[in-house]
């Protein structure tokens, strides 16, 4: 069974893991569609179809003609990330008394995990950080990473015919993920352009967020800004190189579905421990964990438009 940890949230009985999952994922728009299929164990084996086998028609005393599909044998592990939350004893003390300095202090911590997965889902790269997974933007190639045009595509508002040849990029981009899919993911300054170029076109959709929030949306599949690190910098920025431009950005998309498209993997789901009082200093500690990986099990189930000039 898998369930999303805004779902799993709801479930949970404990008042201290459910308050961090919810603020967990209210601030990573990925997690609030991302699926997370519990293992065994700290990794998981799965094949990827490469190649169907071959079907054919036959006449009456006729045999078949032996075919076989192939696969790649794939393997995610789990990665662990988390942090420790101290607080002074005295500080809780003494400025608790509008406001919870160990629950501001975990909220804090909170929020960081959340940028920094989200960062990971998008920008992860085991070359350069191997403690962590590789995201989307590594794991993509071929057919599945669109340019836009040979030296980037400028997001043109005021030009009727730029904006029909965007949305035609769009179309295409969007239909080579199987199944459609569930979200699109870009940067706030790309969504805003975006949003008024198929406002004008008469594209003007809606859907609903994990939260109930209305969104703007593009033939069915809603739009989510995919946010900030934890430094404050945009996780999908305007620096990426195209042709002879070096200001270019790009939207994914993606089809979430366990053991299907793109997965999130975990062994036990977000750990919280309320660690008490430490005995090397007086101060409250909040450890949380997280064992965690993603999954992609049909190559067709993300894509990437890349190219993109706002």
């Amino acid at each position: 069974m898998a369930i999303t940890l805004l779902e799993s949230a709801k479930l949970s009985q404990n008042k201290l893991k459910r308050g961090v999952m919810e603020t967990y994922v209210l601030n990573a728009p990925v997690l609030q569609k991302l699926p997370f299929m519990g293992i065994e164990g700290n990794a998981y084996t799965y094949n990827e179809e490469k190649e169907l086998p071959g079907i054919a028609f036959r006449s009456v005393n006729e045999g078949y003609e032996e075919s076989t599909g192939t696969v790649n044998p794939k393997s995610e592990s789990l990665v662990i990330m988390g942090g420790d939350a101290d607080t002074d004893k005295f500080i809780q003390k003494t400025r608790s008394n509008f406001n919870d300095q160990r629950a501001i202090q975990t909220t804090m911590k909170v929020k960081a995990l959340a940028y920094k997965f989200q960062d990971t889902f998008f920008n992860g790269d085991t070359a350069v950080d191997p403690k962590s997974f590789d995201g989307l933007k590594k794991r993509l190639t071929g057919k599945q990473v669109i340019s836009a045009a040979d030296n980037g595509f400028q997001l043109d508002s005021q030009d009727k015919g730029a904006m029909y040849a965007f949305m035609e990029i769009m179309d295409e981009f969007i239909g080579s993920v199987q199944g459609k899919a569930d979200a699109l993911y870009m940067d706030s300054k790309t969504l805003t352009k975006v949003k008024s170029i198929a406002r004008q076109l008469g594209y003007d959709e809606k859907a609903l967020d994990g939260f109930g929030k209305s969104v703007f949306a593009y033939d069915g599949i809603p739009f989510f800004d995919a946010g900030e690190k934890p430094n404050g910098t945009k996780i999908i920025g305007h620096d990426e190189s195209q042709g002879t431009s070096a200001n270019t950005t790009s939207i994914y998309a993606v089809k979430f579905g366990a053991d299907e498209y793109v997965s999130g993997l975990t062994n036990g789901g977000v750990q919280v421990y309320d660690l008490g009082e430490l005995q090397e200093k007086p101060s409250y500690r909040t450890r949380i964990e997280f064992y965690t990986g993603v999954g992609i099990f049909n190559g067709k189930a993300a894509a990437r438009l890349k190219g993109l000039i706002v």
